[in-house]
């Protein structure tokens, strides 16, 4: 068991590396590209393909795209999407092997539920340390946990999530409008005209 999490573990930092990552969605491109165009990875990369050429359709609108920015964008974008789609599949396959991690412990399936229950005991008293080391010693164990990790009333010490949401988009918007401002101020691209003149003809455009 130690030995595959030992293998498990240099696996996993093989392929956080950037380089690893990026040879393999290049892999996963031209595997697509190889396919044939009736099959079902043929299929997703003309839908792949089609998304690009309509992301670039929309660039062009903005600045002027020609034949060496064409191919640089359409290098890049079909390189993020795919990235994209691949971070939010292995997203959703965390997510599925979490729940059966969950119903496995829980029905004790196999009986597995003390060794995963020993390893999350051991995971959350490695993160619990450092909040540990901070208690002043005037202060007991369970006042202190009670106060700032683990409440009395058993509700999570931080923000709904409806509220984090909120606060990210908040803050994404707040940067977006900073760096559209210093395009406007600080580059030949004037983008809060070209935002001015966009929403203007939308509005014209309307009912």
């Amino acid at each position: 068991m130690g030995l595959l999490k030992l293998l498990a573990r240099a696996v996993g930092r093989i392929f956080r590396f950037p380089l690893v990552q990026l040879l393999l969605v290049v892999a996963v491109i031209l595997l697509l590209q190889s396919a044939d165009e009736t099959s079902l990875f043929g299929r997703l990369f003309t839908g792949l393909d089609r998304l690009v050429e309509s992301t670039i359709g929309l660039l062009s609108d903005i600045f002027v795209v020609r034949a060496f920015s064409r191919s640089w964008l359409t290098f890049s974008l079909m390189i993020c999407y795919v990235y994209l789609i691949c971070l939010i599949i292995l997203y959703i396959l965390r997510l599925i092997a979490a729940g059966i991690v969950l119903v496995v412990a829980r029905t004790n399936a196999f009986g597995l539920r003390n060794p995963i229950a020993r390893e999350r005991g051991i995971a959350a008293y490695r993160a619990w340390l450092p909040f540990e080391r901070i208690r002043p010693s005037h202060i007991s164990q369970k006042e202190w946990e009670e106060t700032f990790a683990w409440p009395a009333d058993n509700k999570p010490p931080y923000p709904s999530l409806a509220r984090r949401m909120l606060t990210e988009i908040a803050g994404y918007v707040v940067l977006a409008v900073l760096a559209v401002i210093l395009l406007q101020l600080f580059t030949p691209f004037p983008a809060v005209t070209w935002i001015a003149e966009r929403v203007q003809s939308l509005l014209h455009k309307g009912p």
